[in-house]
């Protein structure tokens, strides 16, 4: 008898110890989440962010070392009708006074018209560290509150940075408390529902919360390799949550069956290790490959996602080849304690005769076609798949802007009488410039020019007060204009207005200084740039996942066929999911549906994020299922046998794993921002894509038409013959009468 795979023995041993096996578990997660904190996290920089020439504009500003304090305004309007320039005066002197009292207020400025008199703006300079701001503005909110109940016949409202961040991160705070709260009961009563038991559906989510609190510490500790950005708590929790559940639910449904079948505690865990735990293997092995090709994207955001993905993915895959056995082993027959009756009777595992599974009658219905008229179910359900991925050929990729923020909170709605008063605060191009400092006055004249064409073209809108403000650093080597456009961010006008500052009005002004360097950013650059990125990078990500993906399913099943087929079937599922969103998306008519204002695109990270992450979890349903038809193979069944037998007896768990998924994704749906929509719905729509058709429909057909070429490999990559199983599965005999 051969060496017992690694998988095996790790799981025996924790079975048979498994108050030590508990215990050095919890200590590596203690330990972990423990020295995380003490290490502190290290975030991304804008240097670390810097992509393209909206990159290049950034750091030529940050070397200028300019103090940019905390901008509020006093904006001054009229409820209805024309303003009462007398009454908004006195309202302006009223706010002066007042402000000027509040801690943390260092100036207050003039008051400045409107060019149609329709609005007064009084601007307001915080002290203290602008990265702070927002924490210590409510003072200044409180201080303009009384000044509007002190002339209730204007609208005096403050807006600006800390005041819209501030708002901005309460109600995205609580959008994300809410999905948070939320995630643990549905998933808990996904898993009741699954089991029928408390402790059986306690087990997995047990698994994935230890698994999130150790990649979260381990996370913080690699964010001293790889800085962090602010969104890698939150995929880490998603992610973590997934395939912790995931991976738990293979591996004690499998174990709850073999105990079914008769098996001892100690037995019914080898064998869960032996089949469900090298599933967990490969698919987390699948997941880790595909996160990694985040790296090659050379983007800090994404080198943060991936790490963070990779270790929670990693601690899950060890958890569940460790502490799971120990706790299944311990708990015995318990894990089906207590019943919930109704649910009991309809999960509970059951045997017939000779100690088989009882028969399913569900699955096998739903297979019939597949199994019947293998070529018929392949092209109609493919054709359907390909007409839904269709739309994707027409996605547009832009960044939401501040047009895309919910208009719910005082703070945008404030935010948008500002700009309609005063279009030079909206949207603007950051013209930054770089030369020697005996070329300052060229510069600056350049510059002055420079505005003066723009403030003449209908694209930009011309400066408010006294001209173009033309910023320069203490040793007079960088120069920054702000040129802003009255047109908002995502717009045709606003991307042809910075090609032409780019490509025309920029060139020709700075052209023949000597030693010049210079950039054109802003809002605008920073959606053209970062889309033009993802473009360039989705083909080498992509490439990389596929090829080592496609090399480990071809060593892991030994067939170069089976890892072919897994690689086309998973581009067809994140294709359908792409058109999905598209369809969803690019219009309008899901928006009262699903609470969204469109912005007639697709946020420009997702897509390569969404690859990525659809390719790592498809894997975990493919793998386990073909995991179960090769056993059926093995076991010496048909070929048609073997894919019934594996489709029917790995149904449940996917469709429960599934369900799991898609409900948790589906509560990120529910946040308000378009980016965490767009994700949630994205990724719930795929996975229940990839569990339903791609599993139950195309996978068989395509296994069944490919017959016993599903398992060619060249001869240096088959495996040996193993010796059959003492019990090996018997095929479900309504699928034996379907061929």
């Amino acid at each position: 008898m051969g060496r017992r795979p690694v998988t095996v023995r790790l799981a025996r041993w924790s079975a048979e110890h498994p108050w030590r096996a508990i215990a050095l578990w919890v200590v590596f997660v203690a330990v972990c989440f423990v020295g995380g904190n003490a290490a502190g996290l290290n975030e991304a920089t804008a240097a670390d962010q810097a992509t393209g020439e909206m990159g290049r504009s950034e750091l030529i500003v940050d070397s200028g070392g300019f103090h940019e304090p905390a901008m509020e305004n006093v904006l001054i309007t009229s409820r209805s009708g024309t303003l009462d320039q007398a009454a908004a005066k006195a309202a302006a002197d009223d706010a002066t006074a007042r402000l000027r009292q509040v801690d943390g207020v260092a100036s207050v400025g003039t008051p400045m018209p409107s060019r149609d008199g329709s609005a007064l703006l009084l601007p307001v300079t915080m002290s203290g560290d602008p990265e702070t701001a927002s924490d210590r503005v409510q003072p200044l909110r409180d201080a303009t509150a009384k000044v509007q109940e002190a002339h209730p016949a204007l609208r005096i409202e403050e807006v600006g940075g800390p005041s819209i961040n501030k708002a901005l991160d309460d109600t995205l705070g609580k959008d994300f408390k809410r999905a948070e709260l939320l995630s643990l009961p549905v998933t808990l009563a996904i898993l009741i529902i699954a089991f029928g038991a408390l402790i059986a559906a306690g087990v997995p989510v047990l698994l994935a919360l230890s698994s999130v609190a150790a990649a979260m510490g381990l996370s913080t500790l690699a964010s001293h390799l790889v800085p962090a950005n602010d969104t890698t708590a939150s995929v880490i929790l998603l992610i973590g949550m997934a395939v912790g559940v995931d991976y738990s639910l293979f591996y004690v449904r499998r174990e709850r069956e073999e105990r079914a079948k008769g098996r001892s505690r100690l037995d019914a865990v080898e064998v869960a290790a032996e089949t469900s735990g090298h599933a967990v293997v490969v698919s987390g092995t699948a997941v880790i490959i595909s996160m990694a090709g985040l790296l090659l994207a050379q983007d800090a955001i994404f080198s943060s996602l991936a790490v963070g993905s990779i270790l929670v993915v990693a601690v899950a895959v060890l958890g569940s080849l460790t502490v799971l056995p120990a706790l299944l082993a311990k708990l015995g027959r318990w894990v089906d304690r207590p019943w919930v009756p109704l649910l009991w009777r309809l999960t509970a595992p059951r045997t017939g005769r000779h100690g088989q599974p009882a028969r399913p009658r569900f699955w096998p219905a739903v297979l019939k076609p597949a199994l019947r008229a293998p070529r018929a179910t392949l092209i109609v359900s493919v054709g359907l798949l390909l007409a839904l991925a269709a739309p994707a050929l027409g996605m547009q990729l832009k960044f939401p802007g501040m047009e895309d923020v919910p208009r719910s909170t005082p703070a945008m709605q404030a935010y948008d009488r500002l700009t309609a008063a005063f279009p030079s605060n909206g949207t603007s191009h950051t013209v930054a410039v770089r030369a020697p400092a005996e070329q300052a006055d060229r510069v600056h004249a350049a510059l002055t020019d420079l505005a003066g064409r723009a403030a003449a073209d209908p694209l930009f809108a011309p400066a408010e007060g006294d001209g173009p403000k033309i910023k320069v650093s203490a040793d007079r080597r960088v120069s920054v204009l702000e040129v802003a456009t009255p047109y908002g961010s995502r717009t045709d006008e606003a991307t042809r207005s910075l090609h032409e500052l780019r490509e025309d009005l920029v060139p020709a002004a700075l052209r023949g200084i000597p030693g010049i360097e210079y950039a054109v950013g802003g809002a605008v650059a920073a959606n053209e740039d970062y889309a033009q990125h993802i473009r360039e990078k989705l083909p080498i990500v992509a490439a990389f996942v596929l090829a080592l993906t496609f090399l480990v399913m071809a060593w892991t099943f030994r067939s170069v066929v089976v890892a072919l087929t897994s690689i086309l079937l998973n581009l067809l599922s994140a294709g359908a999911a792409y058109g999905l969103l598209v369809l969803i998306f690019q219009g309008s008519w899901a928006e009262g549906l699903l609470g969204f204002t469109s912005m007639d695109a697709i946020v420009t990270w997702l897509p390569l994020f969404l690859f990525v992450v659809l390719f790592g979890l498809s894997m975990d349903y493919h793998v386990f299922v073909v995991s179960r038809i090769r056993e059926g193979v093995r076991d010496g069944l048909p070929n048609r046998d073997a894919v019934a037998y594996g489709i029917t007896s790995s149904a449940g768990v996917v469709t429960s794993a599934a369900i799991v998924m898609v409900g948790v994704f589906s509560i990120f749906a529910t946040l308000s921002t378009i980016d965490m929509k767009q994700l949630g719905i994205g990724l719930a729509a795929a996975i229940l894509l990839d569990a339903t058709i791609i599993r139950a429909v195309v996978l068989p057909a395509l296994m069944t038409l490919l017959g016993d070429a599903n398992w060619w490999a060249p001869r240096f990559l088959r495996a040996r013959p193993a010796a059959p199983p003492a019990d090996p599965p018997t095929p479900t005999p309504e699928l034996v009468g379907a061929r």
